[in-house]
């Protein structure tokens, strides 16, 4: 069965909170980051990628790249003591 876009992102959404112990609130800012970074633009255009299969194969990529996308870099410091 193929999900309308909206329904996909909902599952994968879903999916996150269920397979990764994530709250909503943060599953979702994933999946937004995610759209925001054009990683649903095919699942737009082609609904046959729009799967349950694909969809949890998804949630499992994006929870995997999660924080590649803004690895951190603690500042860099002189050394010298602050007054």
């Amino acid at each position: 069965m193929t999900m309308t876009y909206e329904q996909y992102l909902d599952e994968v959404t879903t999916l996150m909170t269920e397979k990764f112990d994530l709250t909503d609130e943060d599953a979702i800012k994933h999946v937004m980051r995610a759209q925001a970074n054009d990683f649903f633009t095919l699942h737009d255009d082609l609904p046959e990628m729009r799967t349950q299969e694909r969809a949890e194969q998804d949630a499992q990529t994006i929870f995997d790249q999660r924080n590649k996308s803004r690895p951190h870099t603690p500042p860099q410091r002189s050394g010298k003591p602050r007054k």
